[in-house]
C-alpha cells in the first residue's frame, strides 16, 4: 500500500473509532432521556387548587432538567472534539483527492508527451535492429580509409547502438509506469468516495441524534418557562407596568417608605428607588419645580422634549373617547386629570401650561392626527393607559380650564420631523429623564436638575417640588395590599436571600419557579430562606448574612453596580440583576420600581 493509501486508510479508521465510542455514550444517554421523558407526561396547566400537583411538578422538572444537563454537558464536549475530528478527516480527505486529480492532470500531460516519445521509440526499435542485422566490422574496415577512420567509426556505431537502447529502456518505463499510476489513481478515487460517503454517513448519523437532543432539551426549558410564566407576573407587577401620574389623588406619602422609618432592628436593609416608571417625556413634578423656579410652560416644555416649537393650529371640533365623541376643547381637554389644579395657587401654572399643550398633543397624536392630514378617526381611553379623563374634571376644572384656554390650539410641533410630537409625560423620574423617540422626533436624555449630574439629588426639580415618589422604599401595592409586611426593611438574613435569588436564576441561570416572594399573596410553594440558601450552595455559594451595602450609578441615569459584604466575602452585582433577583424574591410586595435606585442600611 502507497503513502496515499495508508493516509487514507488511516482516516477511516479514526471515523470509526469515533464513530463506535460516541454511538455508545449516544445510546446510554438517550435511555437515560427516555426514562426522563414519563415526568412531563402529566405536566397540565396550572390552578390555584392545585397547589400541591404543581410543587410536585416543578420539583420533577428541575430533578429532569439536572439530569439532562448532566447527560449532555459530557455529551456538548464530545460532539465538539467530533466536529474537530471530522473536519480534520474531511481536510486530510480534500488533499488526497486534490493529490490524486494532480496526478491525474499530469497523467493526461505525459500521455501527450509520450505519444510523441512512442513515436521516436518505434523508429528507434527500427534503427536498432537494422543495425544490430546488418552491421558487419568487415564492412568498417574496407569502408575506412585508415586505422583512425576504422576506429572514430567503430566507436560511433557503438554510441548510436547504446543510445537506441538506453532510449528504448526509458521510454519503455514511462509507459510501464504511467500505466501503473493510471491504474492506481482509478482504485483511489474509488477508494476515496467510498470513504467519503462512509464519513457523509456516519457523521450525519451522529448529527440528527445531537439535533435529537438539542430539540429534547428546547422542550424540557420550554416545558420548564411553562412554569415560570408566574414569576414573570410577579416582575410584571413588582416592576410596575402602571404609568404614575399625579392626578387629583391627595399627596399622602407613608412615613414606613422613607429612608428615616426605624424598623426596629438592625441590621437593616432597604431598596429605595428614585422615580417610578415611567421616566420619558415631560416630568409633572419636575415641570412643578421648574416653575417655581420661574420658568415658562415654553422653556418647560422645550426642556423635556428638546428641539420643538410651541405652535398655534387648527383643532378638531370633537375627539373619539371609549366613553364617547366629546367635543375636543371645551370638553375632553377641560377633563384631563392628570395634573392638581391647586398647583396653580402653588407658584405651578406654568406647570399646568405645559401640562395643557402636552395633554393636547398626545391626544391627537394618539388617534391620529398629523401636520398633513386632520381628520382624525382614532379612538382615545381614557385610563392611565392612554391620559386620565373624568367628567368630574370635566365639571368642575377649577385653574385648570384657565391653563386649557390660554393655550387653546397650541400643540408641540417638533423641528426634527415637522410633525405634532407624541408627548409621553409622567409623575416622577427619579431626577433623570430617559430619551425616546416618536413619530420622527427624539427627546433628550439628562439630568433634571438645576446643575446637571451634579446636582443629583439635591438639586433635582422634582425633589425641590417635593414629590413622595422622588426616592421610595415601595412594599404596597397601588391598592393599599401590604402582604403583611408594615415596611420595606428587610433583616440581614432576608436580605442574604436575595442574593441566593441572585445566584440560583442569574448566576447559575437556573429555571427554577420556587424562587417567588415569600408571603401568602403569592401562592405557589416558594423555598423557605433555608432552603434557599442550600440551593445555591450546591451550585456555588449561599449567603446567610449581610454587613453592608453600596451602589454606584452610571451617567446614563441606572444603577450601575450593587455591592455587599456578607458572611462569606464581598459579591458585586449589577443593578438590572439585582432589580430581577430583588423583585422575584424580596418577601410581600417590597420591590424596586425603578432601575435608578439605591441600597440603604441601618
Amino acid at each position: 500500500m502507497g503513502k496515499m493509501g495508508r493516509r487514507v486508510q488511516s482516516a477511516k479508521c479514526k471515523v470509526q473509532s469515533v464513530f463506535r465510542r460516541n454511538t455508545v455514550f449516544l445510546l446510554l444517554m438517550f435511555l437515560g432521556i427516555s426514562l426522563l421523558l414519563s415526568l412531563f407526561a402529566s405536566v397540565t396547566s396550572v390552578s390555584a387548587d392545585e397547589l400541591m400537583d404543581i410543587q410536585k411538578q416543578i420539583e420533577d422538572l428541575s430533578r429532569a432538567r439536572e439530569l439532562s444537563v448532566a447527560a449532555t454537558t459530557p455529551l456538548e464536549a464530545e460532539v465538539k472534539k467530533l466536529d474537530v475530528k471530522i473536519s480534520g478527516i474531511e481536510k486530510q480527505l480534500k488533499t488526497a483527492a486534490q493529490k490524486i486529480d494532480e496526478l491525474g492532470d499530469s497523467i493526461v500531460q505525459r500521455e501527450e508527451d509520450l505519444s510523441i516519445q512512442y513515436a521516436l521509440l518505434s523508429a528507434r526499435i527500427r534503427s536498432y535492429y537494422k543495425r544490430s542485422k546488418y552491421y558487419s566490422p568487415l564492412l568498417v574496415f574496407f569502408s575506412s580509409t585508415n586505422a583512425s577512420e576504422i576506429a572514430r567509426n567503430i566507436s560511433y556505431q557503438a554510441a548510436a547502438a547504446d543510445e537506441d537502447k538506453r532510449i528504448i529502456v526509458t521510454v519503455t518505463e514511462d509507459l510501464i509506469q504511467l500505466e501503473e499510476d493510471k491504474k492506481r489513481v482509478e482504485e483511489d478515487r474509488k477508494r476515496l468516495a467510498v470513504l467519503s460517503a462512509q464519513l457523509d454517513r456516519e457523521a450525519a448519523f451522529f448529527r440528527k441524534e445531537i439535533k435529537g437532543a438539542k430539540e429534547y432539551q428546547s422542550q424540557l426549558s420550554s416545558k420548564i418557562a411553562a412554569l415560570t410564566a408566574r414569576q414573570q407576573e410577579i416582575l410584571t407587577e413588582k416592576s410596575g407596568t402602571f404609568q404614575t401620574t399625579v392626578g387629583e389623588v391627595p399627596l399622602a406619602d407613608d412615613p414606613a417608605s422613607r429612608p428615616d422609618y426605624n424598623p426596629g432592628f438592625s441590621p437593616a436593609f432597604a431598596a429605595f428607588s428614585f422615580g417610578a416608571p415611567h421616566f420619558k417625556g415631560l416630568s409633572q413634578y419636575g415641570a412643578l419645580g421648574r416653575a417655581k423656579s420661574g420658568q415658562g410652560y415654553r422653556q418647560i416644555l422645550e426642556a423635556y422634549y428638546g428641539n420643538v416649537e410651541v405652535r398655534k393650529e387648527g383643532m378638531p371640533s370633537e375627539i373619539n373617547t371609549s366613553v364617547g365623541r366629546l367635543a375636543f376643547e371645551g370638553r375632553y381637554l377641560r377633563g384631563i386629570a392628570e395634573m392638581p389644579a391647586k398647583w396653580a395657587d402653588e407658584g405651578g401654572y406654568e406647570a399646568l401650561k405645559a401640562q395643557a399643550v402636552a395633554a393636547r398633543s398626545y391626544a391627537l397624536a394618539y388617534v391620529g392626527w398629523r401636520m398633513g392630514n386632520r381628520n382624525a378617526n382614532g379612538t382615545i381611553c381614557v385610563t392611565e393607559q392612554c391620559q386620565v379623563y373624568t367628567n368630574a374634571k370635566a365639571d368642575n376644572p377649577g385653574r385648570w380650564a384657565d391653563a386649557v384656554r390660554e393655550t387653546e390650539g397650541e400643540i408641540l410641533v417638533s423641528r426634527l420631523s415637522s410633525e405634532v410630537v407624541n408627548t409621553w409625560y409622567a409623575s416622577t423620574s427619579g431626577g433623570y429623564q430617559e430619551s425616546y423617540t416618536s413619530l420622527g422626533h427624539a427627546t433628550p436624555a439628562f439630568w433634571d436638575t438645576s446643575s446637571g449630574r451634579s446636582g443629583w439629588t439635591s438639586q433635582a426639580y422634582e425633589k425641590t417640588a417635593d414629590s413622595p415618589w422622588f426616592y421610595k422604599g415601595w412594599y404596597r401595592s397601588r391598592s393599599g395590599d401590604s402582604c403583611g409586611r408594615s415596611h420595606p426593611w428587610l433583616t440581614s438574613e432576608e436580605m442574604a436571600d436575595v442574593l441566593n435569588a441572585w445566584v440560583v436564576l442569574i448566576k447559575h441561570g437556573q429555571s427554577d419557579d420556587r424562587v417567588t416572594p415569600q408571603g401568602s399573596c403569592w401562592g405557589g410553594s416558594p423555598y423557605s430562606i433555608s432552603e434557599l440558601r442550600s440551593r445555591a450552595a450546591s451550585l456555588s455559594v449561599g449567603y446567610s448574612a449581610v454587613s453592608g451595602a453600596s451602589v454606584v450609578y452610571s451617567d446614563s441615569g441606572v444603577t450601575a453596580t450593587v455591592s455587599f459584604q456578607t458572611n462569606t466575602g464581598d459579591v458585586t452585582i449589577s443593578g438590572s440583576d439585582f432589580k430581577k433577583a430583588f423583585n422575584l424574591r424580596a418577601p410581600g410586595r417590597i420591590s424596586l420600581k425603578s432601575g435608578l435606585f439605591n441600597v440603604e442600611r441601618k
